[in-house]
């Protein structure tokens, strides 16, 4: 059983055909690496995945069961979670904060309703403990690493108990150590079972974390196979055109 399946997606606005006949699979507990250059589909794409964007043609599945996504809120219903670039944080509210942000815990006596900030702090720590993170649930966040940033986008999407993470460039314009503590929480989100969608330009990161890699070029898919039987050459090569496609037997062409 497939986490998810891209089955047949193309995507038009107006004249501009973004996507064109997409398909491929995402396993449970898989990570793919979703790369291509500027303009080849990644964030139309992803956008239909989450649920911002309605296919012009094709399907969605979750689980072998057809799925339609009005809007971001249904692909939330359905597991799917989004840790975009900017990470979408306040920076002077706390880690805790942040992960509650818009689903705060509350407590009540009678009428009379206030925010549980202990138990926000409780349930944070313990999803940064998960995680493995060092992150702390009452540090502010504008005092936080790139990778601590990461840690509270992530934990925030396992709130939901997600099936599907969908990261968009979770590496860029951040150091090498905390390069390798965002690497880490994409194991430690493999490792609990969860679907992974690595959007990256890092050739690097995506050969040293993804299990397979999906090729975007000019809206189609070039490229659907095992990291292993890859290279960073052969990925460089479908993402210019040098090299034609790389499909793998089980995807069609």
């Amino acid at each position: 059983m497939s986490r998810l399946r891209i089955n047949n997606i193309s995507k038009k606005f107006g004249a501009i055909q973004a996507l064109s006949g997409v398909t491929f699979d995402v396993q449970p507990g898989e990570v793919l690496g979703l790369m291509g250059d500027n303009g080849a589909g990644k964030s139309t794409l992803v956008k239909i995945i989450a649920g911002n964007f309605r296919p012009t043609s094709g399907e969605l599945l979750i689980d072998d069961k057809p799925v339609v996504f009005n809007r971001p809120l249904d692909a939330q219903n359905q597991g799917v979670e989004v840790v975009y670039q900017d990470l979408a944080l306040c920076n002077h509210l706390t880690a805790a904060s942040n992960v509650f942000l818009g689903r705060e815990k509350m407590r009540s006596f009678g009428p009379i309703r206030w925010l549980d900030y202990a138990g926000m702090n409780r349930h944070a720590a313990e999803l940064f403990k998960q995680l493995k993170s060092e992150t702390r649930s009452r540090d502010l966040v504008r005092r936080m690493s790139g990778g601590q940033r990461q840690a509270v986008a992530i934990a925030r999407t396992l709130l939901s108990e997600p099936k599907i993470v969908l990261m968009d460039e979770p590496t860029a314009a951040i150091s090498v150590r905390q390069v390798a503590e965002v690497l880490d929480l994409i194991r430690r989100l493999r490792d609990r079972g969860i679907s992974v969608i690595l959007i990256s330009h890092r050739m690097p990161d995506v050969f040293g974390v993804a299990d397979r890699i999906a090729v975007l070029r000019r809206g189609q898919l070039v490229a659907s196979k095992t990291t292993a039987t890859s290279s960073p050459e052969e990925v460089t090569g479908l993402i210019t055109g040098a090299i034609d496609t790389a499909l793998s037997e089980e995807t069609p062409a």
